[in-house]
């Protein structure tokens, strides 16, 4: 997958289209599934789907290193993770390829694809997205460190950090801030009094603001920051708009949001966009896209049912690898 520049050609829109498809999919079935008291704490990725993918596939998959937040499951997607990987996770199955069902929801890793392990500490990733930047220039690579974050992440002490000494450097790293409006339940008219792209200026990096429902300027956007960074021109920072179409997590009763509030965000759902582009330009008619959709639904269901036949983890691992000593069996996994 290379980074590609110009308008989105027909068979790159279907794909995108198919991805935001599966990712919406995977993320009602994780919510449910968190109701039913199957997974535990669910972070959703609802109207941030355009942004994640239309920017993750502007990547090399397993060349490029992705630095995703817990709310980055269209990137996952995007870059190779399967749905039954993601179920695993969530329903704390041994078999979880990411963590041993060790970890929340979606916080996925994968060495192949080069994802880097998910922080549930806010912003603690970007120094990582840096530091993997900096060892592709020691080791002679062209690789580029692409990292996603929330608005609320932006005001944190490791983000200023991170972008600092990306630019000092002048490292390549491409830093994705997905802007919907809230950190928890903090909006950012309380957070910041200018656009978090606007801090770019401060670090000598460019900055831009950008529709995150559009999915030819993010991916344009994207795919610019991503060539930049490879030619040795230096980080990036992109800041998408998206809108929050649920509440911040399972355990969030959204009572700090307004009924018009929510109805402004659903008007904005990327997915209805997306879909109306296809369908003006010919590129796909209804029945075609009710195709795609059944898929998807037979794909998610599929996916869940294996991974719920998968057996739960074994009661005496339950303390393995909290110690340093593993030669003392009896301690470790007793």
């Amino acid at each position: 997958m290379v980074a590609m520049s110009g308008p989105l050609t027909t068979e790159e829109l279907i794909r995108i289209h198919r991805l935001a498809l599966l990712t919406r999919a995977v993320d009602e079935r994780l919510w449910l599934l968190s109701r039913q008291g199957r997974a535990g704490f669910v972070l959703t990725a609802r109207g941030h789907e355009i942004a994640q993918i239309a920017s993750a596939v502007t990547l090399r998959v397993g060349i490029d290193s992705a630095w995703p937040y817990y709310r980055d499951l269209g990137v996952a997607l995007a870059l190779g993770v399967e749905p039954y990987e993601i179920f695993l996770g969530a329903l704390a199955k041994a078999t979880d390829p990411h963590s041993g069902g060790r970890q929340l929801t979606s916080h996925f890793s994968s060495k192949p694809l080069r994802i880097g392990s998910i922080s549930s500490e806010v912003g603690g990733h970007l120094p990582h997205s840096v530091g993997a930047a900096y060892a592709s220039r020691v080791l002679g690579e062209d690789a580029v460190a692409m990292c996603w974050f929330g608005d609320g992440a932006s005001s944190e002490g490791a983000t200023h950090e991170a972008m600092n000494m990306a630019a000092v450097a002048s490292l390549p790293v491409v830093f994705i801030c997905e802007n919907n409006g809230f950190a928890i339940s903090v909006p950012t008219s309380k957070q910041m009094a200018a656009p978090v792209a606007t801090r770019a200026a401060g670090y000598g990096m460019p900055g831009v603001t950008i529709d995150g429902t559009d999915v030819e300027a993010v991916h344009a956007a994207s795919a610019s920051a991503v060539a930049r960074a490879r030619a040795n021109g230096g980080p990036s920072l992109i800041e998408l708009t998206v809108p929050r179409l649920v509440p911040h997590s399972s355990q969030d009763d959204e009572k700090y949001r307004s009924d018009a509030d929510r109805a402004s965000a659903a008007k904005l759902d990327p997915l209805p966009r997306l879909e109306a582009r296809l369908l003006a330009d010919g590129i796909r008619d209804q029945r075609a896209l009710d195709a795609d959709r059944q898929a998807v639904a037979d794909l998610v269901h599929d996916d869940l049912q294996r991974a719920l036949s998968e057996p739960d983890p074994e009661p005496e691992r339950a303390r393995r690898w909290l110690y340093g000593d593993v030669s003392n069996r009896s301690v470790v996994q007793s």
